[in-house]
């Protein structure tokens, strides 16, 4: 590491140079250099010989690709100079990240930044607190946790100057860090959202005990023994860090959960039971300064629906509402949202204001969204707003959708109905996402080597084309006459494994000697639907009610639960169990847009593309589905069992007088034939590329519409 100083024009500005970067900073009375600091309620920048103020424009940087968990860092520093470049170009200029990353992370923002001197891009160190520790012991003073998480900062502190060597462990970044990006650090992030419970048992642990005073950070009177502990460590992080010769900004990570309000409105008592108050803490000795950050997101908790925000201020929705009055509470100091934002998935989690749900949008409608919560945080003066997140990330887990998946190999697929997964400005689509436009052509189909050939038992097919990749199963198929969706619809009967539905209504008198577990439905209103005794909501909760009638067997539309049904005393008023359909398939030319488009017809041409979860699997990277058991006794997960294959039987029914078009009129019973089964072999390595969507343009609109 090679750093030298030069006085410029004798007073106390400085350039920094550090691996042969171009750094302005300031020097205090004792020979500490300073770039950034809180002044009043905002943050500042030294540059040009003065201090500016500046907001935060941000994106959240995960630490993994599809295919890995977060513990194997597999970013490279090439994928990371490109993202670093497209986040200038959108108008980012700060990036967050939660952890250590691998050494290439440092040098390669160094090395951008060195092409980059005039508009460098500044980032937030995360530092991750040990939560299984925290969880074990119930106590964030426990030695164990308190040892653990100075641990942490010592490496983190290292990895940002460039002087630490970390060994191999599992989970953990290593290898020599040997850059300093120092200069660019605009702030130390410590901490993960609180479990309330450990707060709140941190605090009944050790009542009473003397708040801790430090030499930079220190807790008032008032403080609880868990703001306490947090003042502690944000102490060591500063006493560390001044070693160094250097001072930044301090913040630890909080949320909704356990924010200093009160919320009358809430219905869970969890989410409203403790807080953890940034303004107990005060910095001494420490011109960088200390803000508060937050991350907030628009539906949850659940008094962002249920309270009355809307009712004092009919202009104002409850999100903006929560905004203005948490910005109140912290009057006197910066604030900043360190997450927000939404997914665009075809699943849904949760409900929220404006539409703003957690899930179910287009990617057009995420980014939309994105941005006018970006400009609803500067409106009310934040000190910054960081967008969550930078990249979709596959490993990730929705509660609504843990029970149908195997943990182990999130990673390897990507679950469409799963929002926790969608929430980046850059898609990591799954392989051929790129190469099949669903578009009602074959031509793009010639190219793919891997499709197999099938034989369907109608005799309106003319040929049938099936493949696959790490999301969805692709289909195209060629009939022998034009396919009107005005009048007819064309259906396509999935059996997985033994059960399903033998004689659905819409094939008339006909019979299946194999059941159907699922059933996609073309026409004027299109989606996969699920067979009644295979129906995962209403096996999951009993609150879920079937839409069969007296038509019992019939196939149901495809559910996801976003809110459970809880009564008194479990929470504070009654909530009723509600389920929203998630199998809707959107046609190319209805309005949809060219990546989110999942099926087409031209004339006598079909092509479709289907999320493996709506076909009921729970890893196609193993061939896993939801079996038809009942989930065991205390397990929230429904059991899985091993398919060979897919198998498609495709009929046509004419609306008009619901005459079923592909079969001979006898036999009555249908054999699923072996000609008509897709099979495909498991896989360990995902392929997929990246893609800008369209938030993308969006967020880059309204980040550079920003002062």
């Amino acid at each position: 590491m090679l750093t030298i100083l030069l006085v410029v024009a004798g007073v106390g500005s400085y350039l920094l140079f550090t691996n042969h970067s171009v750094i302005e900073s300031k020097e205090l009375s004792n020979g500490t250099n300073i770039k950034f600091r809180t002044n009043g309620e905002q943050l500042e920048v030294y540059q040009n010989k003065s201090w500016s103020p500046l907001f935060v424009k941000g994106v959240n940087l995960g630490a993994t690709l599809p295919g890995h968990f977060p513990g194997e860092l597999p970013i490279t520093k090439e994928e990371y100079l490109d993202w670093f470049q497209m986040m200038k170009d959108m108008g980012v200029n700060t990036v967050r990240i939660y952890t250590i990353h691998e050494p290439v992370f440092y040098e390669a923002l160094v090395e951008f930044n060195k092409d980059h001197k005039e508009d460098p891009l500044y980032f937030m160190q995360g530092v991750w607190s040990p939560v299984k520790l925290l969880n074990e012991t119930q106590n964030a003073w426990s030695e164990k946790v308190t040892n653990a998480f100075k641990k942490e900062l010592d490496h983190a502190i290292g990895a940002v100057y460039g002087d630490i060597t970390l060994p191999d462990q599992p989970g953990k970044a290593s290898g020599e860090y040997s850059y300093d990006a120092s200069p660019y650090l605009l702030a130390w992030h410590i901490g993960t959202e609180w479990d309330p419970k450990v707060v709140a048992h941190t605090n009944e642990k050790k009542k009473g005990r003397p708040v801790f005073k430090g030499d930079k950070a220190a807790a008032v009177e008032e403080a609880s023994p868990f703001e306490s502990w947090l003042a502690e460590l944000l102490n060591y992080t500063a006493k560390t860090e001044e070693k160094k010769g250097w001072q930044h900004p301090l913040t630890f990570t909080n949320w909704i959960t356990t924010d200093p309000l009160k919320h009358p409105a809430e219905p869970l008592p969890t989410e409203d039971s403790v807080s953890v108050d940034a303004t107990h803490i005060k910095v001494r000795n420490w011109k960088a300064g200390y803000f508060a950050s937050f991350h907030a997101y628009p539906y949850y908790p659940d008094f962002l629906n249920q309270s009355d925000h809307q009712q004092q201020d009919s202009n104002m929705d409850s999100y903006e509402k929560y905004l203005k009055n948490l910005k109140q509470y912290h009057k006197g100091m910066p604030i900043m949202i360190t997450e927000f934002g939404v997914p665009s998935s075809l699943g849904n989690a949760h409900h929220g204001p404006k539409g703003r749900d957690q899930g179910g949008h287009s990617e057009e409608e995420q980014g939309k969204m994105d941005a006018a919560m970006l400009k609803e945080i500067h409106a009310e003066d934040y000190a910054g707003a960081v967008l969550f997140s930078w990249q979709d990330e596959w490993f990730k887990k929705t509660w609504n959708t843990v029970p149908l998946v195997k943990k182990q190999s999130r990673p390897n697929w990507f679950n469409y109905l799963s929002p926790e997964m969608s929430f980046g400005l850059i898609a990591m689509d799954p392989e051929k996402n790129d190469h099949l436009q669903i578009d009602g052509s074959q031509k793009d189909w010639q190219e793919i080597d891997d499709k197999q050939k099938l034989f369907p038992q109608s005799n309106r097919f003319q040929n049938m084309w099936v493949t696959h990749d790490e999301g969805y199963v692709y289909v195209t198929a060629k009939l022998k006459q034009k396919f009107d969706p005005a009048k007819e619809t064309l259906y396509f009967g999935v059996n997985t494994i033994h059960g399903g539905i033998k004689s659905p209504q819409a094939l008339g008198n006909k019979k299946l000697d194999e059941g159907l577990e699922t059933l996609i439905e073309l026409g004027q209103n299109s989606e996969v639907r699920i067979a009644s005794n295979y129906d995962f909501d209403q096996r999951l909760y009993e609150e879920a009610t079937s839409t069969c009638g007296n038509t019992k067997p019939c196939f149901e539309p495809w559910r996801l639960a976003v809110s459970r049904k809880m009564e008194p005393p479990q929470a504070n008023a009654s909530l009723p169990f509600e389920d929203v359909k998630v199998g809707q398939l959107n046609r190319a030319d209805a309005g949809a847009e060219k990546d989110q488009a999942l099926w087409q017809v031209k004339g006598s041409v079909i092509e479709m593309k289907i999320p493996w979860a709506l076909l009921g699997f729970a890893d196609p990277s193993t061939h896993q589905v939801i079996g038809y058991q009942e989930k065991e006794s205390g397990k929230n997960s429904l059991p899985t069992t091993t398919t060979k294959d897919l198998t498609f039987v495709p009929w046509i029914v004419d609306r008009s007088d619901g005459a079923i078009k592909g079969f001979d009129p006898h036999p009555d019973t249908i054999s699923l034939s072996d000609k008509s089964r897709y099979q495909w072999e498991n896989w360990e390595k995902v392929h997929y590329h990246e893609r800008k969507k369209q938030g993308y343009d969006l967020m880059k609109k309204a980040f550079r519409s920003l002062n």
